[in-house]
């Protein structure tokens, strides 16, 4: 059985983490089969939201420390897991995680890929690789400093300690909380909300968010209106505009 389910709902995309043996720690095989999936949905243009759901007690666990174990030096240098991350974050359209359970160490890396993030009240989140001897090594540093600040990204990573969903809710990590037993369904409406609009849009959209991260304010708002810029080329804007003007739901083709 796949350990990746995929599930359609009309232009949103739901993936499942389903390791349940491992608490869908995140081995190669599955970084491998997400990475793919979202490569596939990204060239797909009846796709226009992707949701990541693990389990009702684990997002994931962290990565699959088996596979680490017995990596001395060479073999770190040559992992494949950097080129998995890196494929994964490429992802161009809105990504959501919905996080009920733990999401650690790399399934909290994994959830810091994503755009949006809603959580179940039973949710955690932690870098706790600082316990066995190593540091987060696939972003945990870099994004987490940026979500939620220098001071608790600090903690979390020096001292392993995770938080919960009220307290991530509070720094900026995640955006809504829900019932677990409602989280994913919200998850969904949310991502359908999403894919109504223009999918050329919200790919400009999600780009210049995140280049907001990586940049200067002032590249950062020129960037912003060159893609501005761009869209005023679109059908898709002179749809828009037009349903407003007439008030109709606009039809948007991604053109």
């Amino acid at each position: 059985m796949s350990e990746l389910i995929v599930t359609r709902h009309g232009r949103v995309l739901q993936l499942t983490l389903h390791r349940p043996a491992a608490r869908n720690a995140l081995n190669n095989a599955l970084l491998s089969e997400l990475a793919t999936t979202l490569e596939a949905a990204a060239a797909d243009s009846d796709i226009s939201v992707c949701v990541i759901a693990g389990s009702d007690r684990f997002f994931a666990a962290g990565a699959d420390l088996n596979e680490m174990a017995d990596k001395d030096l060479p073999a770190t240098l040559n992992d494949v897991r950097p080129q998995l991350w890196a494929r994964i974050n490429a992802f161009s359209k809105p990504l959501i995680a919905a996080v009920n359970g733990y999401a650690l160490g790399a399934g909290c890396e994994l959830v810091l890929l994503c755009d949006v993030v809603v959580a179940g009240d039973n949710a955690r989140f932690g870098l706790p690789e600082i316990t066995l001897g190593i540091m987060p090594g696939a972003g945990g540093t870099q994004r987490l400093i940026r979500c939620v600040g220098k001071s608790l990204a600090s903690k979390m990573v020096l001292t392993g300690e995770s938080i919960t969903a009220r307290q991530a809710l509070a720094a900026g990590l995640v955006s809504d909380i829900y019932p677990p037993e409602l989280l994913l369904e919200y998850a969904l409406q949310q991502a359908e909300v999403m894919a109504r609009h223009s999918p050329l849009a919200l790919q400009t959209a999600k780009q210049a968010l995140r280049q907001s991260q990586e940049m200067a304010l002032q590249a950062g708002l020129v960037q912003e209106r060159q893609l501005f810029t761009l869209l005023s080329a679109t059908e898709d804007r002179r749809e828009g505009i037009s349903a407003f003007l007439q008030k109709r739901t606009p039809e948007f083709k991604g053109r």
